[in-house]
């Protein structure tokens, strides 16, 4: 499912326009991005968490070259299935 499947799908779940249900979509999407940016959790009951970690700087090396190069730090969004979720996959 990509992001207009999910919009038709809410939109025909909710009796919404699509217009509408897009902004919906898009709404919630900006929030949980906003959230993480300011360091915080967005915890869905029943669905999962949303967080970010930090990645510390480290050196890797270019697999063409195998030249040494330095990786910046860096936050990386991460995803924590709840109950809800997992149960009701399996």
């Amino acid at each position: 499912m990509n992001k207009n499947d999910l919009v038709a799908a809410v939109a025909a779940d909710t009796d919404l326009s699509k217009t509408d249900a897009a902004k919906a979509v898009d709404s919630v999407i900006l929030m949980v991005t906003k959230a993480l940016k300011k360091g915080d959790e967005v915890r869905l009951v029943g669905f999962g968490t949303f967080f970010a970690t930090k990645r510390e700087a480290s050196e890797g090396r270019n697999p063409r070259t195998g030249e040494k190069i330095k990786i910046a730090a860096s936050k990386q969004p991460k995803f924590r299935a709840g109950k809800g979720l997992k149960d009701a996959i399996n």
